[in-house]
């Protein structure tokens, strides 16, 4: 991979923080992107996002804002829709995108209907599961706008919560009304990213113990990264191609990362997208920074060039608007 296009000297505000689950997780992003943009000679402003972020931004009046927030309000198409009315520049998908890539049943809807194989299941009140399991077990449970693995549960056939679930089980999908639940695919935990237009390795993702939740991404030590991993060729090529048309159905921007499940006994049959992150992590132990080292490019010129696709992107939406080229 070659290193990012040269872009001039900038005001870059870091959007990070916020008041998600995820706010532990966006504060590394955003400390961790705004010392290689200052490394790199830019000018960077930190806003840890509250209700006056409008205002903050408006004061701040930066060339260009790098989105490091996870979570709502500022993965779910919130934030992004103020920035546009604002005429802001900013990183990483778009407000459209940001609705249906946060929310894994509109993402169903959207990638399904293409070709995109990901595994059924339903929706589900999360008071309902007390009275019957929604799907034959083991399943999975999972809040339908959460990232990071916040909320997942793994139903197993032992009854690790009762059988049917008991209303006092301390499980991690508590705090959320709706879920989906999802037949557990047996099997390896994969990751593909896609930087501008361009579908990077494939990572496996090997926990330590029990399965890849919040604790294990962002604890070093907990999971091993096999990277790139030691699959073959064809399900390489199967998690890039997919990982790839997602990014491109969906309307990403900058960067994405595709997560997948592979039951290795079943090829490339037993290959199944499970979500696409328009923001993903950029902390030391995240996957993005991690491909990408992989591939020749360091965190720094990984950082500019989501900002430099942020201004050519800002460029194209002036010249279809004014029809004319934009400086």
């Amino acid at each position: 991979m070659s290193d990012s296009a040269v872009i001039p000297k900038l005001h870059i505000a870091v959007l990070m923080g916020g008041w998600s689950s995820e706010r532990p997780v966006s504060l590394m992003s955003g400390e961790g992107v705004a010392k290689a943009l200052e490394s790199k000679g830019h000018t960077v402003t930190r806003i840890d996002m509250d209700r006056d972020v409008a205002l903050r931004l408006s004061e701040a009046k930066p060339d260009v804002v790098f989105n490091a927030l996870h979570g709502a309000p500022g993965e779910d198409g919130t934030v992004q829709g103020m920035m546009d009315l604002m005429g802001l520049t900013y990183t990483h998908s778009g407000l459209a995108t940001s609705v249906i890539a946060i929310d894994k049943e509109l993402t169903k809807q959207a990638l399904v209907p293409q070709g995109i194989p990901m595994p059924g299941g339903r929706i589900v009140e999360s008071a309902s599961i007390f009275q019957a399991d929604p799907l034959p077990r083991p399943y999975v449970l999972k809040p339908v706008n959460e990232g990071s693995s916040v909320g997942v549960a793994i139903v197993t056939e032992e009854g690790n919560y009762g059988s049917p679930i008991a209303p006092d089980a301390r499980g991690p999908w508590q705090d959320f009304e709706r879920l989906l639940a999802e037949p557990f695919i047996r099997g390896r935990e994969l990751t593909t990213a896609v930087i501008g237009d361009r579908a990077l390795l494939v990572t496996e993702l090997k926990p330590k113990s029990g399965f890849y939740d919040f604790d294990a991404k962002y604890t070093d030590g907990l999971t091993e990264h096999v990277c790139p991993a030691e699959i073959p060729e064809e399900i390489t090529a199967a998690c890039q191609d997919l990982a790839l048309r997602a990014h491109r159905l969906l309307g990403c921007r900058g960067t994405s990362r595709s997560d997948f499940r592979w039951d290795d006994t079943q090829g490339v049959e037993g290959l199944f997208l499970l979500e696409v992150n328009t923001q993903p992590g950029m902390t030391p132990l995240s996957l993005v920074p991690e491909q990408a080292r992989a591939c020749g490019m360091e965190y720094p010129e990984l950082v500019e060039a989501i900002v430099a696709e942020a201004l050519a992107d800002a460029r194209a939406q002036r010249v279809a608007r004014d029809g004319k080229a934009a400086p």
